[in-house]
């Protein structure tokens, strides 16, 4: 009982550090990649699906992304996506192809995204948490109802602690990284 409590847990708060790294994913470093558009999501015959399953993304150039939709109809739906979203880029169409330049960050724009990425990693440590509190009122839960040892109950509450501190100590490590990312000039 304890055992499957604990890799619950272990399985949640795993899944929240991949949640927190797609997030961060699609914040922009001034560098070219695909997944820029991963959230993007774009009107195809009546679906609304990724702008990589209508098309081909490319990176040409280290500030370049070029996609090339595989209906020329869909040119006009890619572009006002891009548009419309908070990536702050200008889709350039190009006869069969979109032309997405990367343009350079300026320091201002390089601390508010730094911000971005410390909000995003501070609501994965506050999943991590919860995953935690959950766990924690199952074990007390469990001893009451006599399904488990206090003991148990103890030790696994102290094993739920360690996951805990290794995943946040994970997100520490995301966070260091794509703070580094985004200033690198």
């Amino acid at each position: 009982m304890a055992d499957d409590i604990l890799s619950q847990a272990w399985d949640r708060m795993k899944k929240s550090v991949e949640a927190t790294a797609r997030d961060l994913t699609r914040i922009r470093t001034g560098k070219a990649t695909p997944s820029l558009l991963d959230g993007l999501r774009v009107d195809y015959y009546t679906n609304l699906v990724p702008i990589s399953q209508t098309a081909t993304i490319s990176v040409p150039e280290p500030r370049m992304i070029v996609i090339q939709p595989w209906e020329k109809k869909m040119i006009p739906e890619i572009v006002k996506e891009i548009m419309k979203s908070d990536l702050g880029l200008n889709p350039i169409a190009e006869g069969n192809l979109i032309r997405l330049p990367i343009p350079p960050l300026n320091e201002e724009r390089r601390r508010d995204l730094v911000k971005q990425v410390k909000n995003i990693i501070e609501d994965g440590r506050v999943a991590i948490r919860n995953i935690r509190r959950d766990a924690n009122e199952q074990l007390k839960k469990a001893e009451k109802a006599g399904d488990i040892s206090e003991d148990d109950m103890h030790r696994t509450t102290e094993k739920i602690q360690e996951a805990t501190d290794q995943h946040i100590s994970l997100l520490d490590e995301m966070l260091e990284a794509k703070e580094r990312e985004i200033m690198e000039v």
